[in-house]
Order: C-alpha cells, then sequence, then structure tokens
C-alpha cells in the first residue's frame, strides 16, 4: 500500500511535542514528511525542514505559505498536523479543512467553544478527517480497557478517579521562563492554564474508557504562583452522562510528581487501574478477587490492544509509539476504514466546552454548570 504525504506546522527546533510527533508519524511506514513549516521564523523553519529530509520546494517560511503550496500539486498532502501555540490552531485548521487536508490538531484544538462548533461542522461539511491528539487513548492497555468497560467486564461503572499532575512548573524563580510563562498567558493559552493543558487529556480520557460523555461539572482553581494569570492547579468533579461520578486533580506545582497522569475505573464487578509512567500495564482487580496484572502483548487481549501493540510482552514502547497509534489510526481512516477508537473534532469541542464551563464552575465558586458544547445539547 502506498505511503501517504504528510506535512507538519510547527513542532520545529526544541519543541517538546515535534519529535513525538515525527517519530510517531513514520514509525509504521504509513507516512511519508514531505512538507512542512515548522518554525514562526521563515529562515529557521525552511533550514529545519530540510534538515528533516523535506525537499528545498516544500519547505515553507509559513502555513499560509504552505496551504498555496500543497493545494496547487498534484502529489499533495495528505494530512497536515498543527503543533502550533493554542492560540493559532483554529485558523489553521480551518483553512487546511475547507482546502480539502485531513487535520492533526494538537489539543485544545480551539480558544472557545464556537470554535470549536465551527471546526466540527466544517470536518463533516467538507467529509475531511479532523483529529484530535488525545494520544494517551492510544496507548494498547488504554483500548483494553474501553474494551473491557464496553464487554461488561467490571459490569456498571460506578466511579472514574483520574489525575494529571506534575511539579515542572512548580519553581516560581522559573515562572519567566517563555516555555513556561506562555502556558498561563491568556492571550497564548486562552482562559485556562494547567486545566486546558493537562487536565483535558485526564478529562477525555475518563470519557474514552467508560464510553460516555461528561455532562455536567463543579471546579476549584487555584494560581499558587501570584504572578500567573491563569491556574496552575485545579479540582473537577464532574457527571457522566450515564450517572457515573468523577473526580479529577490536575496540577504543575506538585513537586516530586513527574509526570502524574492515572486513571482508576470502579465498576459493579471490579475495577481497573492504569498509570502512564507503567504505561505497558493494567491492573485489574474482579470484585472478591485477586489483583491481577494485565500486561501489553501477552495473550487474551482485546482485538484493538493487540491490533496496536508492535513488540513483544514486557518491551516498552513508550509515548511516541501511543502517538504512532494515532497516525495509524489516521492512516486507516483516511483510506476509508472506521476507527472508533480516532478522537475526532467532536471530542476536541466537548473539551473546549469542559475547559470553558470549568472556568466559569470556579469564578462561581464551584457551582455546578453544564458541561456540554450547545451542538450536543
Amino acid at each position: 500500500m502506498a505511503k501517504l504525504n504528510w506535512g507538519m506546522i510547527g513542532g520545529g527546533d526544541g519543541s517538546q511535542i515535534g519529535p513525538a510527533h515525527r517519530l510517531g508519524a513514520l514509525a509504521d511506514g504509513h507516512f511519508n514528511l514531505v512538507a512542512g513549516a515548522f518554525d514562526h521564523r521563515p529562515r529557521e523553519g525552511r533550514e529545519f525542514a530540510m534538515r528533516m529530509g523535506v525537499a528545498t520546494d516544500r519547505a515553507y517560511g509559513d502555513w499560509k505559505e504552505m496551504l498555496e503550496g500543497e493545494r496547487k500539486r498534484a502529489d499533495r498532502i495528505d494530512l497536515v498536523t498543527v503543533a502550533t501555540p493554542n492560540s493559532t490552531h483554529y485558523e489553521i485548521t480551518r483553512a487546511f479543512l475547507e482546502a480539502g487536508f485531513h487535520v492533526l490538531c494538537e489539543k485544545p484544538m480551539t480558544m472557545t467553544v464556537e470554535e470549536g462548533e465551527d471546526i466540527t461542522r466544517i470536518a463533516e461539511r467538507t467529509g475531511r478527517i479532523c483529529a484530535v491528539n488525545y494520544c494517551y487513548s492510544a496507548y494498547p492497555m488504554i483500548r483494553q480497557a474501553r474494551a473491557m468497560v464496553r464487554n461488561g467486564d467490571i459490569g456498571k461503572v460506578r466511579l472514574v478517579v483520574t489525575n494529571f499532575s506534575h511539579g515542572h512548573h512548580g519553581d516560581a524563580t522559573d515562572a519567566n521562563n517563555p516555555r513556561v510563562r506562555w502556558r498561563y498567558d491568556p492571550a497564548m493559552a486562552g482562559v485556562s492554564g494547567q486545566f486546558a493543558d493537562c487536565g483535558i487529556h485526564a478529562l477525555h480520557m475518563a470519557s474514552f474508557i467508560c464510553d460516555d460523555e461528561v455532562e455536567k461539572l463543579s471546579a476549584d482553581f487555584a494560581s499558587t504562583i501570584p504572578s500567573r494569570e491563569l491556574e496552575d492547579d485545579a479540582m473537577v468533579n464532574f457527571r457522566l452522562s450515564k450517572g457515573t461520578v468523577g473526580r479529577l486533580w490536575t496540577s504543575s506545582v506538585a513537586i516530586g510528581r513527574q509526570h502524574g497522569f492515572d486513571i482508576q475505573v470502579f465498576g459493579e464487578t471490579g475495577g481497573l487501574r492504569w498509570h502512564s509512567e507503567q504505561p505497558n500495564q493494567l491492573i485489574y482487580t474482579p470484585v472478591g478477587g485477586r489483583t491481577q496484572i494485565m500486561e501489553k502483548g501477552e495473550g487474551g487481549l482485546y482485538d484493538d490492544a493487540r491490533r496496536l501493540s508492535r513488540v513483544a510482552i514486557a518491551h516498552p514502547e513508550g509515548f511516541p509509539m501511543a502517538v504512532a497509534n494515532i497516525y495509524c489510526d489516521l492512516a486507516d481512516a483516511i483510506r476509508g476504514e472506521t476507527r472508533d477508537g480516532l478522537p475526532l473534532a467532536a471530542a476536541g469541542v466537548r473539551s473546549m466546552a469542559a475547559v470553558h464551563a470549568a472556568v466559569a464552575s470556579a469564578k462561581a465558586g464551584g457551582t455546578w454548570v453544564d458541561a456540554r458544547p450547545p451542538m450536543f445539547r
């Protein structure tokens, strides 16, 4: 099967997420990197693209130049990844969708709910795929957990508890570091800092595993470093549409925690636990039974967990391969095969609605707020 043509906007030299996208997109032979506008500085972006093996005429100075260049080509890109600052996601994603390109956008997909709804409708109207990089949902053992919930292996889900808390922004003397500062600047990050950055990964994961959607929430935000306008710590209670109780903590000032993303799902007949720092393992406890450690690559796993595992049991694959699994599902979807685990624009707009609901709730002292975007109420 012929490889698909892939291009990238943002994610250049020094980017935190760029290398994971390049490793992921190229890992399984589905894509060739043929175009890019990797930096807001045109010369640096072109130079980086050529270092990545991109031909000179497809090493673009900015995304608008890339759009115009690619839309005229017979061998135009099949997919573009948008890995730029949050405030630019909507404009770039919309332009490429309207021009007939498939898009993978970093989260959050947009800055406002209205923008998210617009992107969702454009994707529906154009028939183009707009996916959002909720890559943690593509770990094989997360797919196993979702399949177990769907299959009734732990009964009706009563409670889901999740957190994404780290301490890497906890040093107040480093608060003016440009790589840190923008995350708490409303002009760059939007209405929310830590919750929009990390918390929505945890919220999406709760919805994904439980195969349900967030209906309402109550939030408490804190800016523990006074210079920050946006929150660096948040506690969110939520309810899923089928009645599941949800609890979420997210923080960037939890010094001593490294990655800190984990989730526990408690059902009527069993419980599941997964931690991103040991992503190959899913902990399963049946009611009245012994706790079991389920390993990626072992026999007896559900189809989606087996499909997205590449190497033998006990060999770690890690974060870039979770990103690679998103690209595997994207390649299948572009070629016409449905992959229901792929997080699409609807997931992006639901996350943005939850962000704005949490901001409103926190400002109102934790009152419960409808967390659904208007188009899904």
